[in-house]
This record gives C-alpha cells, structure tokens and sequence, in this order.
C-alpha cells in the first residue's frame, strides 16, 4: 500500500502514521492491485478530522470523519470505507448475477481548483471547478458511482452513445438520466 499521510495543524507522527497504515491494512484484502491511499488529517480546537481517498481501478473511495480523538475518528473513517466497499461489492455481485457479466469503469479521480467568474448582471462566484476523465460506462454503473460518492448527480461517458450523459437523485428517491443529443 502507497501511503500518503499529510496533517494540517497537526504533526504527522510516526505513530499516527503506524495507527493508520494499521487501519487502512484491513481494506487491502479487498483489492488486487496495490491500494495508492491519500490520508488528510485535519486537527481543529475542538475535533479531529480525518479524510481518505483511495482511487482504484474501478472505483473512487472516499470518506471523513470527525471526532474529539484523532485515533477514534481513525477507527471511524476506517469502518466508514469498510461499509462503502461491502456495500459497492454486494451491488455489484447482484449486478453480476443479473447480467451474467461485469464490464465497468468508474470515473477517476478529479483535480480541484478555485475560479472565479464574473456576469455582466450579476457577480457569479465559482468557488469550486473539479476536472476529470470521462470512463464509458452505462446508466446503471454511473449510478453506483454516484451513490458511491455520496453525490446526486454524476457526469459519465456513455459506451453505447459515446456521448456525455448525467444520471442524478430525484426528490422521490428514483433516479434520472440526461442525454445530450
């Protein structure tokens, strides 16, 4: 496992970075290739922030957690990604069943940047710009993306269009799919 541990208002000790390697270690027996894991620790007056992102091949895992205790909002996040993996590996296998074959790519990780743009009418103020690589996929596959994410929208190329689509959450608690023409 490729380890980067990085603090904010904290010193990353080595028995910070022993205690999560030791977490993190549980998540290993879940993937075949080795796991490339981004850990942020985040130290504020009254808590403990901890965030882990791990791309995979065909997925995204992220999660964060706060607590007064940095090693138990480690335990926390840890369990956190346990839950998200059982979660994503049990639809994938019901998906597997249904379809008799699994064939999907997730999107990979986006690169984040601040800009700011301006409207002659209004001031528009972007505060967030996320770039990314299109994967082809299909609607249902872009669904489990997104609900992997914990986002409710997710942007995917289409392999049978390829084209760009969108499947996002509706308030009714079904999902729907926009399609460029």
């Amino acid at each position: 496992m490729l380890l980067n541990v990085r603090g904010e208002n904290v010193k990353v000790t080595p028995a910070i970075r022993d205690y999560v390697e030791k977490k993190l270690a549980r998540l290993e027996r879940y993937f075949d290739q080795e796991l490339d894991v981004r850990v942020n620790c985040k130290v504020y007056a009254d808590k403990q922030r901890i965030e882990v992102t791990i791309p995979a091949t065909y997925m995204l895992l992220r999660a964060e957690e706060a607590h007064s205790d940095l090693y138990a909002a480690i335990d926390l996040v840890v369990d956190k990604l346990e839950r998200q993996i059982r979660k994503h590996k049990t639809k994938v296998n019901h998906k597997q069943r249904e379809k008799g074959s699994l064939k999907y790519m997730f999107a990979a990780t986006g690169t984040d940047s601040s800009v700011a743009v301006e409207d002659n009418e209004h001031d528009i103020e972007l505060v967030r710009t996320k770039q990314f690589d299109l994967k082809p996929m299909d609607a249902e596959e872009a669904v489990l993306q997104m609900n992997m994410l914990g986002h409710n929208f997710f942007v995917f190329l289409n392999g049978e269009t390829n084209k760009t689509n969108i499947v996002y959450s509706r308030k009714d608690g079904r999902y729907g799919l926009i399609e460029a023409k």
